[in-house]
């Protein structure tokens, strides 16, 4: 398959086996199967506030979902990226995670504008129909309004931080080059090679050295779409520009480590990395003040 600008890792690890059905926002994420089976992490929203909300943006609004502990805070913030599936019951259960770890999470659904993802099946259509013709630079601003949205709701934005999986690791690179307020990035397995157009004009490689936020790399040793020299390109290239990258490779892990409804799920591996990111948060000061659940 060609390299779908850093997206062939994305298409490589369909989504087969597990699944799951939801309703509202993105009222499930319809597979290629008669089998759908329930993710294996579930996280219920006692003593959180969550629930899916309308974040304002430049030309309107965006769905999108949040989850934080219960009271009034405020609340370090996490802004959650998606993958190329949409905000769909995975990455609502991530925010429910970070809520129950005292955290404000909250994910925009970065391609409402063009498709709703929970009617589409076909993943090179997603990315071909989709996912290519999102321009970066309104990805980038559509993530500093849920920042903005955070903030005026419960949130600490002195307190910044994001993460995002696949497609939204390479978006949580993207802004960590972007946004002057964050103060840790955590990307789990994002592209950072691949190819450009007119309106994604740059890959992680190409901006590296303009980080602004210190960045965890997670990554699988296995993931065939990514090529461990290239993320390691990018690491050099933003510590020779006085930024702070670590980056971690699990060298069993395919593509989708953490994924927990997919068949590349690796719970050892997505439970390394989930506590690396919260130290990672708590080290570059998106500190919560309280774990409220564990």
């Amino acid at each position: 398959m060609n390299d779908l600008h850093g997206l062939s890792g994305l298409v490589e690890y369909p989504l087969a086996r597990r699944g799951f059905v939801m309703t509202g926002l993105i009222s499930g994420l319809t597979l290629a199967t008669t089998r759908v089976e329930a993710q294996v992490v579930h996280t219920d929203t006692a003593g959180l506030e969550a629930g899916e909300v309308q974040i304002p943006v430049t030309d309107g609004h965006l769905p999108g979902y949040f989850a934080r502990p219960a009271g009034a805070g405020p609340f370090p913030v996490v802004v959650v990226i998606e993958e190329i599936f949409g905000v769909h019951e995975y990455i609502k259960d991530v925010c429910r995670r970070l809520a129950k770890a005292g955290y404000l999470a909250v994910a925009p659904e970065l391609y409402a504008r063009l498709a709703d993802l929970s009617k589409m099946t076909d993943v090179s259509k997603i990315v071909s129909d989709v996912i290519l013709k999102a321009p970066d630079a309104t990805m980038l601003t559509d993530l500093d309004s849920a920042a903005a949205w955070a903030g005026a709701n419960h949130g600490d934005l002195t307190r910044l931080g994001v993460t995002g999986f696949c497609r939204g690791g390479r978006d949580t690179w993207l802004f960590a080059t972007h946004n002057t307020q964050l103060k840790a990035a955590v990307a789990w397995y994002g592209p950072v090679a691949g190819g450009t157009s007119a309106i994604q004009p740059k890959t992680v490689l190409d901006v590296a050295g303009e980080l602004k936020a210190p960045v965890l790399g997670l990554y699988g040793g296995k993931d065939t779409g990514i090529k461990q020299e290239d993320v390691q390109e990018a690491a050099k290239r933003a510590r020779a520009a006085g930024q702070t990258v670590e980056i971690v490779v699990y060298p069993d892990a395919p593509h989708g480590f953490h994924a927990d409804y997919r068949p590349s799920y690796k719970p050892a591996d997505a439970a390394d990395g989930w506590k690396r990111m919260l130290a990672w948060f708590k080290q570059h000061g998106v500190r919560a003040e309280k774990v409220f659940f564990l």
